[in-house]
């Protein structure tokens, strides 16, 4: 079965594998919990001296990372900042923060931001590890958006062609997580509402991806009941930090920290996604507003049973009735997600990013890895639908 094949089912229902990342030794999480989280993270993994990585806006135009310097300096762990991450982390700023780590004598990386300095950073370990053959050094996330990259493994970045590329490892996932809501309050809106969407995207690509457990599944529908409430009222209340609080927790649930004994792929909206991310410029929470709603209408017609039914029931959790067709409750879903990207302001379109109509087979088959697959023609009309 193919990784984006959805005609079939590799059924997690009633067999499968579950276990918790090796690497992750904590989360705490709650308002102004940065000054008690970070000492006692630092203590429980022996990290000595740290590189701060984050990126410029986030360093020039906040006070975030000063405060997190200040909790080092008070510890003597203070190596230093690296604010040159980028949307999509381009290779280049990569290979620079592995000078600056090594110049710094830094053990670990506190990471501060979204998912491009938290997946940099996994690919500024990575390297390091196959540079010196010595184990994975560790990092601390300090996530600010709700796009959930410290609960996972991997690391997407950019290479020199423009291409989103990947590594993995069990031992890049963070060893600690800090979910400080405080730090989120200077998040612009759209980046902070369109992560929210991505974690939306995550939940519900959870309820159809091959190998997720059925626990992590019903997880996904407590995330999707709590982002549907809360990222609207997010947006009324910007300065109200409990609901910003409760949005990081509904980020943690719509994807909790596992290993698989096995790979399993992303969902199509996520595949969909990398591919246009990096090459159109279109930030990862765009797309999935772009991608999530269509994608799900989609498998009204080509999930198997089993898939159906979970994404069918979400909408029980959305407090939205059941029409008792499968296939509508899937159709209702995705509309769901469409008003909720309308009732945030986040409608776009592929217009917009200036994404030429003629790359579209392309970027169907990259996604699919294939041009002649059962799903082709489908994600090529899919991705025409997106202008």
């Amino acid at each position: 079965m193919s990784a984006l094949d959805t005609t079939s089912c590799n059924s997690s229902n009633l067999q499968g594998f579950y276990a918790w990342t090796d690497t992750l030794k904590g989360i705490q999480y709650g308002p102004g919990c940065l000054e008690e989280a970070l000492p006692n993270f630092l203590d429980l993994l022996g990290v000595k001296k740290v590189l701060i990585v984050t990126g410029r806006s986030l360093y020039e135009k906040t006070d975030v990372v000063k405060q997190v310097e200040t909790v080092l300096k008070t510890r003597d762990a203070y190596g230093g900042v690296f604010y040159e991450i980028s949307q999509h982390s381009p290779i280049a700023g990569i290979r620079k923060a592995q000078q600056v780590f090594k110049e710094a004598d830094a053990d670990a990386i506190v990471s501060v931001g979204g998912g491009s300095p938290i997946d940099a950073s996994k690919a500024i370990l990575y390297h390091i590890h196959k540079e010196t053959g010595g184990p994975i050094l560790k990092q601390i996330a300090i996530p600010t958006t709700l796009s959930a990259a410290e609960y996972t493994a991997g690391a997407g970045f950019t290479n020199e062609e423009g291409q989103k590329v990947a590594v993995s490892d069990l031992g890049l996932a963070p060893a600690a997580v800090i979910l400080d809501a405080k730090l989120t309050l200077s998040t612009p809106e759209r980046l902070w509402l369109s992560t929210g969407m991505r974690a939306v995207d995550h939940a519900v690509e959870n309820l159809y991806r091959s190998l997720i457990p059925p626990p992590s599944k019903h997880l996904s529908y407590a995330a999707l009941a709590d982002l549907f409430v809360n990222l609207p009222l997010s947006k009324a209340n910007p300065d109200d930090v409990n609901i910003r609080q409760k949005l990081q927790i509904a980020s943690w649930m719509s994807f909790l920290p596992q290993k698989f004994r096995k790979y399993s792929a992303a969902g199509l909206s996520h595949a969909l996604g990398h591919k246009l991310g990096a090459a159109y410029g279109i930030p990862h929470g765009i797309t999935s507003c772009i991608t999530l709603a269509p994608v799900v209408a989609l498998m009204a017609e080509t999930a198997c049973h089993e898939d159906k039914e979970w994404l069918a029931n979400a909408i029980f959790y959305l407090r939205i009735p059941s029409s008792g067709s499968l296939d509508k409750d899937i159709l209702t879903l995705s509309d769901a997600i469409r008003g909720l990207v309308d009732k945030l302001g986040l409608t776009s379109t592929l217009t917009e990013y200036i994404v030429p109509k003629e790359d579209l087979p392309k970027i169907a088959e990259r996604t699919l890895g294939r041009a002649d697959g059962p799903l082709y023609p489908e994600v090529v009309k899919l991705l025409e639908n997106m202008y």
